[in-house]
C-alpha cells in the first residue's frame, strides 16, 4: 500500500456535510485513481430546491416574514448547479483522463449567503451592490448563531477545495444565475415579500431593465482582471457564437465582501465566475414560484463552458 500523501489527506477532508454541502468527485474513464482534480465547480448558491429551504427553516426558531418562500424562489440561483454539473460531465467526456471536484452549498441564501463573508453588511442595491451576509429580517440570536456556524463549516470546506485544486494548478468554475431584470428594490428587510410582489406585478415587471443572458464576472472595481488569462475574451466570443447575449461585469463585479473575490484573490488566474440569466435555463420563468430546469437549456450553456475550459488545456472542442 502506498503511503498517504498530503493531497490524499486534503481530498479526504473534503466530504459532504449534511445541511451544509454536497460534495462529489467525478472521474473520467481514464483518470488516475486518487489524482488531484483538474477542475473545481463550486456552487455557493446551490440550495435551489424547496426542500433545502424547508429543511433549514425547520431548524430556525425566530419569526420570519410571511411568504418568505416567495423571496427564495425569485432570489435563489436556480440552474447554477444544473449547468455547473453538466459542464463537468462534458469536460470528462472530452478529456477522460481528468477529474472534477464539485461542491454544492445546501444553505439557502435566503437565510445566509455562502458567497459573502458572514458579517458583510451589504452594499447599495440600487447601484449594483451586493446583499448582506445575513438578511436584516433574521433577528433571533439563536438563528443567527446557527446560520453562522453553518456558514463557517461551508467556508472551511470550500477553502480546502480551492487550495486542493487551484493550489495544484487546476481551475475553479463558480457558476451563478440571476433574475432577468434589475428590479427597483433598495432594501432587503422584513417587508421584502411585500416589495417583491409589488415589483413583480406583470406590467411593472416588464418595465425593469433587462439584464444580459450571460454576464462574465472577471474584474474588480478598478477594472483589473481576476480571471484566468484570456478567459474574458474567449467566453465573450464563445457565448456570442452560441447565440447568447453576453457581457462582462455589466451587473456585478468581483468586490471585497464576496467570497468569489476572496477565492480569486487567493488563487490568481485560477478562478472564473459568471452569471446566467435564469429564464435562459428554465422551462418557464415564474418569479415568485418554483421553476423547473430544462436540461437541454442547461446543456447549451455547459457546452460553451466545457469547450472554453478544454481549450485552456489544448483539447479538441466538445462534440
Amino acid at each position: 500500500m502506498r503511503p498517504m500523501t498530503t493531497t490524499d489527506r486534503e481530498a479526504k477532508d473534503i466530504q459532504s456535510v449534511p445541511g451544509v454541502a454536497f460534495v462529489e468527485i467525478l472521474r473520467g474513464q481514464l483518470a488516475p485513481v486518487g489524482a488531484v482534480p483538474d477542475l473545481l465547480v463550486e456552487v455557493p448558491h446551490g440550495a435551489d430546491e424547496r426542500a433545502h429551504y424547508d429543511a433549514l427553516r425547520a431548524r430556525m426558531r425566530g419569526p420570519l416574514p410571511d411568504g418568505l418562500e416567495e423571496f427564495f424562489f425569485v432570489n435563489t440561483d436556480v440552474g447554477a448547479w444544473a449547468y455547473g454539473r453538466a459542464t463537468a460531465e462534458r469536460v470528462l467526456s472530452a478529456r477522460p483522463t481528468s477529474s472534477v471536484l464539485l461542491v454544492r452549498s445546501l444553505i439557502p441564501r435566503t437565510f445566509i449567503d455562502c458567497n459573502r463573508k458572514a458579517d458583510y453588511a451589504g452594499g447599495d442595491l440600487g447601484k449594483g451592490g451586493l446583499t448582506a451576509g445575513v438578511p436584516a429580517y433574521v433577528r433571533d440570536p439563536s438563528d443567527v448563531e446557527l446560520l453562522i456556524e453553518l456558514h463557517e463549516a461551508y467556508v472551511r470546506l470550500v477553502r480546502r477545495a480551492f487550495a486542493l485544486v487551484c493550489g495544484n494548478g487546476g481551475l475553479a468554475l463558480v457558476p451563478h444565475t440571476y433574475g432577468p431584470r434589475t428590479m427597483g428594490i433598495e432594501r432587503i428587510d422584513e417587508r421584502i415579500v411585500e416589495t417583491l410582489r409589488w415589483a413583480c406585478e406583470p406590467e411593472r415587471e416588464k418595465s425593469w431593465p433587462l439584464r444580459a443572458e450571460v454576464d462574465l464576472i472577471t474584474r474588480d472595481r478598478d477594472g483589473r482582471s481576476m480571471c484566468p488569462d484570456g478567459f474574458e475574451a474567449r467566453f465573450l466570443r464563445a457565448f456570442a457564437g452560441a447565440g447568447l447575449e453576453v457581457r462582462a461585469n455589466d451587473t456585478y463585479k468581483l468586490v471585497p465582501g464576496s467570497l468569489g473575490y476572496e477565492w480569486a484573490a487567493m488563487h490568481p488566474g485560477r478562478v472564473f465566475c459568471l452569471e446566467v440569466r435564469r429564464d435562459v435555463l428554465v422551462d418557464e420563468w415564474r418569479a415568485l414560484r418554483p421553476m423547473r430546469i430544462a436540461p437541454a437549456k442547461a446543456d447549451r450553456v455547459a457546452k460553451v463552458l466545457a469547450e472554453g475550459l478544454l481549450a485552456s488545456g489544448g483539447d479538441e472542442p466538445v462534440a
